[in-house]
């Protein structure tokens, strides 16, 4: 069986990796706990999402990662507590983490709110070295067999916003921790490396009301792993307040799409296509699925929290 062998040695093999590491989310701004602990509150009340997406879709092997998250302001909406739960699956890679999120969310004025959130959490590692098929004519025992490490992981950040605006930073992996290395009792014959490396993230939205029935949201999204960029450009507009329609545009990798949609003031479900047309791989397009729910909010008028792009 053909494995995607030359994705993962991209990030196994020899050399450390230049890529991305963290699993990559289409529908974030919806979603921001994903990539910032300190998002932990941000919508006011008890608040749950669950995402799936599978990238590449008809290649063997390819990424798939499913998210659920919760998370809810307590103690005068001055702290922000949160769970995140991910399975990220990779070719002979699989990760399952838990994490436990903490936000103290400072109040500048009415309409202004700055928080700082950390993470903590644990990521358990499974290499299946059994499912690749190596170059080399003679292999180690030991990358024939299941490989299963677990490390702690730390991430942290900051997030700014009010009913128009927001903008966050964090940094994830911020001890970096080694999940695996193997080296050879021959020098010179490779080795193979795991290292997570750290992964920052800056996301800034600006909602721009242009009637009462149509607000137009861009928003960007920049990464940057081992000094190599990435970045996301994304244009939304929020129309009739219910329905979210987006494209956006990722360098190096190609456009695609996005629509979400209030089933009721409390639930909201949507969906994002990205085509990868750019990427010189070739690897195909991508679809990813989000639902969320909002236990409590508003109850004089729960629509006010969808006049503007909160993306929260």
């Amino acid at each position: 069986m053909k494995k995607i062998l030359f994705v993962f040695l991209s990030l196994l093999v020899a050399v450390k990796s230049e890529a991305q590491q963290d699993p990559q989310y289409n529908l974030y701004q919806f979603n921001q706990m994903v990539i910032n602990p300190a998002y932990a509150g941000a919508r006011d009340g008890l608040a749950a999402i669950a995402a799936t997406r599978k990238q590449w879709v008809g290649f063997n092997g390819a990424p798939q990662t499913t998210c659920l998250s919760v998370h809810s302001p307590i103690a005068k909406k001055n702290i922000g507590l949160g769970l995140t739960a991910v399975s990220d699956i990779m070719g002979p890679r699989n990760v399952f983490s838990i994490y436990g999120n903490f936000a103290y969310i400072l109040k500048l004025n009415s309409q202004l709110k700055l928080s700082f959130g950390l993470n903590a959490g644990f990521n358990r590692y499974q290499f299946n070295f059994s499912e690749i098929t190596f170059k080399q004519g003679e292999v180690p025992a030991q990358l024939l067999t299941t490989q299963n490490k677990g490390v702690l992981d730390l991430t942290s950040g900051i997030f700014l916003k009010s009913p128009d605006f927001f903008i966050g930073i964090s940094a994830s992996h911020l001890n970096s921790p080694n999940v695996y290395n193997y080296e050879p009792v021959v020098p010179g014959t490779g080795n193979y490396i795991y290292k997570i490396k750290r992964h920052l993230y800056l996301s800034v939205g600006k909602s721009f009301i242009i009637n009462k029935n149509l607000t137009f949201a861009p928003t960007v999204l920049v990464k940057v792993v081992n000094n190599v960029y990435g970045a996301d450009l994304n244009l939304n507009f929020f129309i009739q307040r219910k329905l979210w329609l987006g494209a956006f545009y990722r360098n190096g990798y190609g456009p695609g799409g996005l629509v979400q949609y209030y089933i009721t003031p409390k639930l909201r479900v949507a969906y994002s296509y990205d085509s990868g047309i750019m990427d010189a791989r070739r690897l195909g397009g991508s679809h990813e699925v989000m639902i969320g729910f909002d236990f409590s909010n508003n109850t004089n008028n729960p629509k006010t929290k969808m006049v503007n792009p909160r993306f929260l």
